[in-house]
């Protein structure tokens, strides 16, 4: 309060009278003013800066809202199928391979299902390979095209042992060659097809035959010239 109230009279001499009676009455009305600016500040709910903090909020509120709405719906590309059962209502698929269609283990069943274009579709093709359940031998290998809301069978191979796949948008389909006395483990060669679609179907594009060596040990020798 010194600033307030100054440094008071100078050595030797008098104070005039009424200074100190207009100290007391400048000094109340200060701390009236002081006083009224502290009950406004609590009526009001704080300080200007605190005041405006709840507005800033309130606009980063609408821009999170804006940034969480919801995404749209996948694509069909995105849909996964129910394999086993599109296979077992297929009618185009062998009662055999149907018959071979359980379950290994619990509700594990024997099928290798991959996803991927084709056909050029709007919606991913989905080709199916049926196995056994011991030696996991491909009994079956069927494409699915979406047509109109459903799966349509637009290919199908049922020679085992045969497995199929999509490579860089072809079907390759590998059916494994058994000479005479081969076992289920170690077939002679295989044969693989690479097919592709053009004028609603699948058509042979080209074929390579792999014949395995019968080495033992890693030791391959060439067959001996007939």
């Amino acid at each position: 309060m010194r600033g307030l109230t100054g440094a008071g009279p100078s050595p030797g001499r008098r104070p005039t009278p009424g200074r100190g009676t207009l100290q007391a009455a400048f000094t109340a009305v200060v701390v009236l003013a002081a006083l009224a600016l502290f009950v406004s500040a609590c009526a009001t709910g704080g300080t200007g800066a605190r005041d405006e903090g709840p507005a800033h909020e309130g606009a980063s509120d609408s821009v999170a809202g804006a940034a969480v709405s919801p995404s749209p719906s996948p694509s069909s590309t995105s849909a996964r199928v129910d394999a086993v059962k599109l296979v077992q209502d297929d009618p185009a698929v062998a009662t055999e391979v149907k018959r071979e269609l359980k379950p290994c283990v619990a509700d594990e069943y024997p099928v290798d299902v991959s996803y991927g274009d084709l056909t050029g579709g709007r919606a991913d093709d989905v080709v199916v390979n049926v196995l056994t359940c011991g030696d996991a031998v491909g009994i079956g290998s069927y494409v699915y095209r979406e047509v109109s809301g459903r799966y349509e069978n637009v290919f199908k191979v049922e020679e085992p042992p045969v497995y199929a796949e999509i490579d860089r948008g072809d079907l390759v389909v590998t059916k494994q060659v058994y000479e005479k006395g081969d076992p289920v483990s170690s077939p002679s060669g295989e044969n693989v097809i690479t097919y592709r679609w053009g004028s609603g179907r699948f058509t042979e594009e080209f074929r390579t035959r792999n014949d395995y060596s019968n080495a033992v040990g890693g030791d391959a020798s060439p067959s001996p010239a007939p």
